[in-house]
C-alpha cells in the first residue's frame, strides 16, 4: 500500500529520493520523518488532513521505502541527505515530526538550522536515557564490545517476525487487530532488497552515536525551547513510557497526548493525530 505518486530527486552525491509532497508551498511546512523498518507510507492516512492546511514533505528516509541506499550510511549523513532535499525544495521555516529513526535526523536537522524549526511533533521518538529500557541490553552490549556474537544478538529483530513485532508487540489483542499485517509485509519486502539489510546494521551500530549526544540534544531543547506537541503510544515495546516525562521536563511547556496505542499509532489512531497536528501547527507554525 505505498503512496501514490512520489517525486524523485537526485541529490548532488546521485542518491535519489523519493518525497510525498502535498499542500500548498504558501502553507506552513511540516516535515514528517519517519521511523525502522517504514517509510513514508506511515503518514499516508494522516497527509490528506494535514495537506488542506499544511505544506507536507514526507521523504523516504535513504534506505528505506523507494529511496535509494546511501554509499556510507549514518544518521548524520541521512539528516544531510533530508537537508539538501529541503534546499533542493526551498522549504524554509519547518514543523518536524519525529518518529523513532526519524528523530536522529531530525534534532540534527533542527539543531543545525534552529531558526528554520517552528516546532516539533514528537511520537514515540528517544532522545533521553530513560527510553531506554531492559530490552536495549543486548544493543548496549553491542556498542561496547562490537564482536560477531554481540552483532547478532543487537540484530536478531531484522526478521520477519521481528518486523511484525514492531508494530503490535505489547499492544492490547483488540488494538492489534486494528493493523492490517499488509504494513510488516510491505517493509519486510524492502528490507530484503539490495543493501536494504546493510543500512539496517549500520543504523543499529550509529544509533550509539545518538545516545552520546543526549547531553547535546538537551543543551538544544533547553536553550532554544520550540513549540512541542507529543504524541505517544503507551504500549511501545521499544520506548519506555518514562521517555515522555524526560521530553515534558525539557520542554514545560509542551502539549502532550498519551494514546492507547503501540510504537505505530498513527496505524490505530491517524485521524486523532491529524486533528492535533493541524490543530498544532494553525497555533504554532504560522
Amino acid at each position: 500500500m505505498p503512496l501514490a505518486n512520489p517525486r524523485r530527486v537526485r541529490l548532488s552525491g546521485g542518491t535519489e529520493l523519493a518525497v510525498e509532497i502535498a499542500g500548498n508551498s504558501a502553507q506552513p511546512t511540516v516535515l514528517l520523518l519517519h521511523g525502522f523498518p517504514s517509510s513514508a507510507r506511515t503518514f499516508r492516512n494522516i497527509i490528506p488532513v494535514l495537506s488542506e492546511t499544511a505544506h507536507v514533505i514526507a521523504p523516504d528516509l535513504p534506505g528505506f521505502g523507494r529511496s535509494d541506499v546511501l554509499p556510507h550510511v549514518s544518521f548524520s549523513a541521512i539528516a544531510d541527505a533530508i537537508s539538501e532535499l529541503l534546499e533542493r525544495l526551498s522549504v524554509g521555516p519547518r514543523c518536524i515530526y519525529l518518529h523513532d529513526f526519524g528523530a536522529p535526523v531530525g534534532l540534527d536537522i533542527a539543531m543545525n538550522a534552529p531558526d528554520l524549526v517552528s516546532g516539533l511533533i514528537v511520537q514515540n521518538a528517544n532522545a533521553h536515557s530513560t527510553g531506554l529500557g531492559p530490552q536495549w541490553s543486548d544493543t548496549f552490549d553491542y556498542w561496547a564490545d562490537p564482536n560477531p556474537g554481540n552483532e547478532a544478538a543487537a540484530t536478531a529483530h531484522l526478521t520477519f517476525e521481528g518486523t511484525r513485532d514492531q508494530y503490535i508487540a505489547g499492544l492490547p489483542t483488540e488494538v492489534a487487530a486494528r493493523i492490517d499485517p499488509e504494513v510488516w509485509a510491505e517493509d519486510w519486502r524492502v528490507m530484503c532488497l539490495p543493501g536494504r539489510m546493510n543500512t539496517q546494521h549500520a543504523l543499529i551500530a550509529d544509533y550509539a552515536h545518538h545516545v552520546a549526544r543526549f547531553d547535546r540534544i538537551a543543551d538544544y531543547l533547553s536553550a532554544r525551547q520550540p513549540s512541542a506537541l507529543m504524541l505517544w503510544g503507551r504500549h511501545d515495546a521499544y520506548f519506555e513510557i518514562a521517555e515522555t516525562l524526560s521530553w515534558m521536563r525539557a520542554l514545560p511547556r509542551m502539549e502532550a497526548h498519551i494514546f492507547d496505542a503501540g510504537h505505530f499509532l498513527l496505524e490505530t489512531h491517524a485521524a486523532q493525530a491529524a486533528r492535533l497536528i493541524a490543530e498544532f501547527m494553525a497555533r504554532h507554525a504560522n
